[in-house]
């Protein structure tokens, strides 16, 4: 890694923070460090404090320190709005599509606003009637959902996060609607790059998919059962469509609302636009994520690690907690709706990042018990950390508004969030923490990464090469690792097919060597330690059968996931994470 300014950033973190994060003057040109904007998040968000009488410096000052060692990172508007003039830092929104003009439009302006500061939003359009129903307000006939996600992906398309980021949404829409094929097949013809696609399921349709039964469309304006089909066909348009584009996704809706902890005000319907983040109507949750990786005993990454600094890690997830704890006071959130209910169920989610790093440090195979074991005892720590230290917010300044009539209440822990925990993707802070993405194995041991990342040009491709820093050090300690390797693996060959050291084939496995029942069960290991839900990619290679996801969808149901998404290898021209095709300095 190179130094920069104090801080160890890659070369590829530091162009990222340039051209995405750090301020620029009214002529564009950058006029801030990385050290700076640590220090401008740490400190705005840390006057939260004032109001409970805690040291604001202090916590600004530790938060700063963590960020600098890459240790703690909160979500990418916290970094890109925090101590300016937008100061909507949170990253996970829910609006809800009432089945109305009036309403759809104005979640609609609320959408740009959100997609404006950097956030993401998530929508379920179950309530719209369907297709060819009728409407008395025009003796007309309705477009049906679909045609509204079209609108919705249209001002996206127009938005583009004000240069920061690209617009994200996810769109959800029941099993049982009568739209629900056309909805399944909405993107086969590439249409909706702005949404992600998943259809809400049941445990009883889920179980007519076993057993063979049919299950019931209902209107939903009337309310009525429109047909009966046969829930076999409709998993298999599903699946069909996920092995096709990576799209759609299935949400399990009955465990989600399991664990909903303030049922009295509403059902969850949506989540974010990557699925780790179920939440209400109106309400948004800002996350962060911690690079375990980095809190091996041993600081050399060459090095076996024996354990992790479970004292310093502690320390860690307490600060984090309550960081994000207080960004939800200076947050300057979109709308009234949307403040009024952030704040009375004050909703976190605080994840890790590193996972895989972390196993290659611990020469622990993804696909392995062994690894499935850390996964519990990792996530397990933080969980109960973060309980622990949301519970003595709770004393300090008070449980969660909501929480008299939530799940804990009045009687049980008096948190002062509703969640505390969610595993997030974490694309871009993982790039700039210098660790693999969130829970997921490492992609490839050298690849090359694209992002939208010119301001000029929001189409425009940035294209940076990665090579695994553990893998490389362990390499060069151990003699085996030199660059024609690296441009072998650059090319999409594996390790495998060079002469390395039998230990090193089976520790550095990379995400198309783990078999997608592997990817399942890590997936489900988490959420048993996760409060929200989990962002977990299910790889499948180029070549794999559509019975394959099938099965995935299935094991995910069995397994207790909140969600599945799957992606099938080069099924989208533009995906994020690539093998090299063509000569590329390594650099």
């Amino acid at each position: 890694m190179a130094t920069i300014a104090d801080i160890p950033l890659t070369a590829s973190a530091h162009t990222v923070l340039e051209r995405r994060y750090l301020r620029r003057d009214d002529s564009l040109r950058v006029v801030e460090t990385p050290r700076e904007l640590f220090r401008r998040v740490a400190t705005n968000v840390a006057h939260a404090e004032e109001a409970y009488g805690g040291d604001a410096d202090s916590l600004a000052q530790a938060v700063e320190e963590s960020m600098a060692r890459l240790e703690f990172l909160p979500n990418s508007p916290t970094l890109m709005n925090a101590g300016t003039e937008s100061q909507q830092l949170a990253a996970c929104f829910v609006l809800p599509v009432e089945d109305s003009l009036t309403g759809i439009f104005d979640t609609l302006k609320y959408t740009a606003l959100i997609h404006q500061s950097g956030g993401g939003t998530g929508f379920t359009f179950s309530h719209l009637r369907p297709a060819h129903d009728i409407v008395h307000s025009t003796h007309g006939v309705a477009s049906g959902p679909v045609s509204f996600i079209h609108v919705f992906d249209a001002a996206t398309e127009a938005i583009k996060q004000g240069g920061k980021r690209r617009g994200a949404n996810m769109a959800i829409l029941s099993v049982d609607h009568p739209d629900i094929e056309t909805f399944i097949q909405a993107k086969a013809s590439g249409a909706l790059k702005n949404f992600n696609l998943s259809v809400a399921v049941t445990d009883a349709f889920m179980e007519a998919v076993e057993s063979g039964g049919d299950y019931e469309l209902i209107n939903p304006r009337s309310g009525e059962v429109s047909e009966r089909r046969p829930a076999r066909a409709v998993f298999d348009l599903l699946v069909d469509g996920a092995w096709s584009t990576g799209d759609p996704g299935l949400v399990f809706g009955d465990r989600i609302n399991a664990d909903n902890p303030t049922p009295t005000l509403g059902p969850i319907e949506s989540t974010n636009p990557c699925g780790e983040q179920p939440l209400l109507a109106h309400e948004s949750c800002t996350l962060g994520s911690i690079d375990v990786s980095k809190f091996c005993l041993e600081r050399d990454l060459a090095a076996v690690a024996s354990d992790l600094d479970w004292e310093r890690l502690g320390t860690a997830v307490d600060l984090a907690t309550r960081f994000l704890d207080d960004v939800v006071d200076v947050n300057t959130y979109p709308s009234p709706e949307i403040t009024e209910r952030t704040l009375s169920t004050r909703k976190i989610g605080l994840g890790i990042m590193g996972f895989a790093d972390l196993l290659y440090r611990l020469r622990v195979p993804y696909d392995s018990e062994q690894a499935l074991g850390w996964a519990e005892r990792v996530m397990g720590f933080v969980r109960e950390r973060t309980n622990t230290t949301s519970i003595t917010l709770g004393t300090e300044r008070g449980p969660f508004p909501a929480w008299q009539v939530s799940i804990y209440g009045p009687d049980g822990p008096a948190y002062r969030n509703a969640t505390r925990t969610t595993i997030a993707p974490t694309g871009t802070l993982s790039l700039i923490a210098g660790c693999s993405s969130g829970i997921e194995p490492v992609y490839a041991l050298a690849f090359e990464r694209r992002h939208y990342l010119d301001d000029d040009d929001p189409n425009a491709l940035t294209r940076l090469i990665e090579r695994n820093p553990v893998c490389r050090a362990v390499g060069e300690a151990e003699g085996w690792w030199n660059e024609e390797l690296a441009d072998h693996l650059l090319h999409g060959n594996p390790l495998a097919d060079w002469d390395v050291p039998e230990g090193a084939r089976r520790v550095f496995v990379t995400a198309h060597d783990v078999a997608p029942s592997w990817h399942v069960r890590m997936q489900a290991t988490f959420q048993q330690q996760v409060d929200n839900a989990v962002s977990k990619t299910i790889n499948f290679p180029r070549d794999a059968k559509r019975d394959a996801v099938g099965d995935a969808y299935l094991l995910a149901w069995r397994e207790g996931c909140k969600g599945i998404t799957v992606y099938r290898d080069q099924s989208k021209p533009d995906q994020v994470l690539s093998r090299r095709e063509s000569e590329m300095d390594l650099g």
